[in-house]
């Protein structure tokens, strides 16, 4: 195959190019970045293993670092999705590093120096381990900020759990009526769920930290002196900033997957969590006039084309969609870590592109719905509490008090007569004033039975 003069990769980039045209995207920018952190601490490595001469490692070492800082991506060709467990992808940045590293032998006006892609800039490495290292440095990296992101969200629950503790609210059970609760520990609930999830995204932190790199093929260590095993992963640490560990067994992992489908698998419930709240957003807010009205989301977009004054809740609308797509994604990577057959799985092109574009469109979600959506939501104060005094759910409190079958009458009169229970409890005078005021508080729906042991103890008699 021709390759042009101009260009930095070659022939098993332009290979893989031709042979995968599947997707204009290209290797994920995190995964390009996280190899070249790779070439450089291996140049390294070989120098002080005594297998690379000074000259070579410094240059391969010069060549990563203009690469690294100018971000310019354009010579990493070779595409997302690709055949070969992610060899063109090793070869298309060993090619790039090896003609980059003799251009700036040239330039410091020394002799030309041969620096050959698989010899020098690959040497003691496999796409075996180099690969699977470098897509797990990547997952670490989207990692951190979505972790930030979901403790931000934590954050503004807490924030509106603490800012309407006191703000009642119908409480449901398969949409239906069923008792009073409160905004703040509905708010907290929340919290709580994605809590979890913070939990089980560090899990997969560590399990990702775990890395075959000095496995070379098949994880034997083959081609890969003693000196450069010990010493591979303390280099890399210092140019990633990554706390790595070698994984104890280099055959285990190489051939088994089980790390992908871990933090897959915490965004698929991060995803979920994020979904349903998403879904509870919608519906607290549906109407406002035919709906359940309970919150007011800010308004963010005109809703309608033809329709004046619609106001769509297009924020949990688009945090719904991610959360498919991030099901979806754990789909596949369920399926290709499945599919791995024998000493290596074949599939971690898919599964890379699937993790990592998850991660960063969860976080970019999470983002939106906390600066757009969930920092400036406000509950209908009044009006929730208004239909709790209004719902049959009184029944709940007033029965430990006034005992089922006069609440149940009590229900009856106040649906029939559209009366809120409180005036028609204060009508009949079955409870002191000062109670049936502050009936529906959230210390009283809390305490119900201890109000009513209370006020015996004392020796007051309940009508």
């Amino acid at each position: 195959m021709f390759v042009p003069d101009n260009v930095l990769y070659g022939i098993h980039s332009l290979r893989a190019k031709h042979n995968f045209p599947i997707t204009d995207e290209k290797v994920d920018h995190a995964v390009i970045q996280s190899y070249l952190q790779i070439k450089k601490a291996a140049a390294e490595a070989n120098e002080l293993a005594g297998t690379l001469d000074k000259q070579k490692s410094t240059l391969i070492m010069s060549a990563c670092n203009q690469l690294l800082f100018s971000n310019d991506y354009s010579a990493f060709i070779v595409p997302a999705i690709q055949g070969g467990a992610g060899t063109s992808t090793n070869m298309n940045v060993n090619e790039v590093v090896a003609q980059l590293a003799m251009r700036l032998g040239t330039q410091s006006g020394n002799e030309p120096v041969e620096i050959k892609p698989n010899d020098d800039v690959n040497q003691s490495q496999s796409t075996n381990d180099t690969y699977p290292t470098a897509g797990k440095m990547a997952m670490l990296k989207r990692l951190s900020p979505l972790l930030t992101s979901v403790s931000k969200l934590v954050d503004s629950l807490t924030d509106k759990a603490d800012e309407y503790k006191s703000a009642i609210k119908v409480g449901r059970t398969q949409l239906q009526d069923a008792v009073p609760t409160t905004f703040g520990r509905t708010f907290n609930a929340y919290a709580s769920m994605f809590k979890r999830d913070i939990l089980r995204l560090k899990h997969a932190q560590k399990v990702l930290s775990q890395v075959n790199l000095g496995g070379t093929a098949i994880g034997t260590g083959i081609n890969a002196t003693d000196d450069y095993q010990d010493t591979i992963i303390p280099i890399l640490n210092k140019y990633s900033h990554l706390n790595l560990h070698q994984a104890a067994d280099l055959v285990d992992g190489t051939q088994n997957s089980d790390a992908f489908t871990t933090i897959s698998g915490a965004m698929k419930s991060l995803a979920a969590d994020l979904s349903k709240f998403s879904n509870d957003l919608r519906l607290l807010s549906s109407g406002p006039q035919a709906g359940l009205n309970e919150l007011e989301l800010p308004k963010k977009a005109a809703g309608s084309s033809i329709m004046p004054g619609k106001v769509n809740p297009v924020i949990p609308e688009v945090v719904n969609q991610v959360a498919f797509e991030a099901i979806g994604n754990d789909v596949t990577v369920t399926m290709a870590a499945e599919a791995g057959q024998l000493e290596l799985n074949a599939f971690e092109p898919i599964m890379f592109k699937s993790i990592l574009t998850s991660e960063m469109h969860l976080t970019r979600a999470i983002d939106t719905l906390v600066d757009n959506c969930v920092s400036d939501i406000k509950v209908n104060v009044e009006y929730c509490r208004n239909e709790v005094e209004h719902s049959s759910i009184a029944a709940t409190v007033l029965s430990p008090l006034l005992g089922y079958e006069k609440t149940t009458a009590l229900i009856k009169e106040a649906l029939a007569t559209k009366q809120s229970v409180k005036e028609i409890v204060k009508q009949k005078q079955l409870l002191p004033d000062t109670l049936v005021d502050n009936l529906f508080t959230p210390e009283v729906l809390t305490n119900v039975s201890k109000v009513k042991d209370e006020r015996t103890a004392a020796g007051s008699t309940l009508n």
